[in-house]
């Protein structure tokens, strides 16, 4: 791996010629008057941060449920950690760091309550209409569910931002308009279909960061917090050749250390060593490709910023390692079962009585609509539940609720 120190763009005043320019973006959906004082990306970066959907996520499961402990990561301190990681990446190729920031911090708008178990739980509800998908429901709420602004819903972001989100993991659609990952989610076509978000290219190198950024930042902390929780130990960290180099580095150089600083410098190694490669991937394909533009990046037909074939299946046995150790264990497995339940208990309560949804703004309409419409708008009601508004929920309108813990 080589990085050509030279080429990073820890200066100032510099801007790489493929980075997205916040001066001559493709506009928004709502045209509104430029800042004189923040770029457009600075200005989608600050709505975001300022969204009711941005302070949900405190209180919303990234591995383990909120009652487990006040030190695990929440979906608020990873998205936190993954923008970090983003502006990082995004200086280094001096590309824009607001856009990368911003798209990090949105990713993951649209999560349930309960992680990925909420996710299934919801999509399974919401099959018979579309399904549920967390990246669609992100779009949903900077589009359509925020409402905060007297002349338009959502955020009105960028087209930038907007395709960041909807993109930072690659094309959705092939050039004969096949999807590549199967079908594109329903609220995902609908949205593009008044406003084109060109599903088939690759999006910016700024929204590349954020993603890779994604893989690093959850890696690196459900890790950690594995170990924090006894679901991990550093002898299972063996297993994994890369983690079992990083812990030989740190007895090395700190014999006896006690765990915690231990965990911490073998983490902070770990994030150092993937941030590197994947600065040394992207400069080379940046050589290659020869970009002289954005739109050069998403015409390139490949992901530029992403890990090395080494780093990569690194990346696999990693996430082997805490399916098996973490996210399957019977404990979690128990935790995930009640939690699917509550989920479940509530989209049927809400589709039978749409009432019972007294804070929804949409519930006075709600009644009349078509079933499919209905069971839409029931699920943007759930989805933007946190953790123990749900659980609070459950208890209320129900005789016994599980226990998640």
């Amino acid at each position: 791996m080589t990085i050509d120190k030279n080429a990073l763009g820890f200066g100032f005043g510099q801007r790489a010629i493929y980075a997205a320019d916040p001066w001559t973006t493709r506009g928004r959906l709502f045209p509104e008057t430029s800042s004189p004082t923040r770029s457009d990306f600075q200005r989608d970066r600050d709505r975001i941060v300022h969204t009711t959907a941005f302070r949900r996520l405190k209180h919303k499961t990234q591995v383990f449920i909120g009652p487990d402990g006040d030190h695990y990561r929440t979906r608020l301190t990873h998205t936190i950690e993954v923008a970090q990681i983003a502006r990082a990446l995004a200086r280094a190729f001096k590309i824009d760091e607001d856009l990368a920031e911003g798209v990090a911090l949105v990713h993951d708008f649209g999560h349930t309550p309960f992680g990925h178990t909420g996710e299934d739980a919801l999509d399974e509800m919401l099959k018979p209409y579309g399904g549920f998908d967390h990246n669609a429901q992100s779009l949903r709420i900077v589009t359509k569910l925020e409402r905060r602004y007297a002349e338009f819903d959502g955020l009105n972001l960028t087209w930038e931002t907007l395709e960041g989100l909807v993109k930072h993991n690659g094309p959705l659609l092939t050039k004969s308009g096949e999807g590549v990952r199967g079908p594109v989610p329903l609220p995902i076509l609908e949205y593009c279909a008044g406003h084109d978000l060109e599903l088939s290219s690759f999006a910016s190198l700024e929204a590349q960061a954020a993603a890779v950024a994604d893989d690093i930042a959850y890696n690196t902390h459900d890790i950690d917090d594995g170990l924090r929780s006894g679901y991990l130990s550093f002898e299972m960290l063996e297993d994994v050749p890369f983690l079992a180099g990083l812990m030989a580095e740190v007895r090395d150089r700190y014999p006896g250390l006690e765990d915690d600083r231990f965990t911490h410098e073998m983490m902070r190694r770990q994030i150092t060593r993937m941030v590197e490669d994947v600065i040394s991937v992207a400069q080379d394909r940046l050589k290659a490709v020869k970009p002289l533009c954005a739109q050069d990046i998403r015409d390139a037909g490949q992901t530029i910023v992403t890990f090395s074939p080494e780093m990569a299946e690194t990346d696999r046995q990693i996430k082997k390692l805490l399916f098996s150790r973490i996210y399957r264990h019977p404990d979690i497995m128990r935790i995930r079962a009640g939690a699917a339940q509550i989920v479940c208990d509530l989209f049927h309560a809400y589709m039978a009585d749409p009432e019972l949804m007294q804070s929804h703004y949409w519930v006075k309409h709600i009644a009349g609509l078509e079933t499919p419409a209905k069971a839409r708008h029931v699920g943007d009601y759930l989805a933007g539940m946190t953790d123990t508004y749900a659980v609070n929920t459950h208890r209320r309108l129900f005789d016994q609720t599980p226990d998640l813990r």
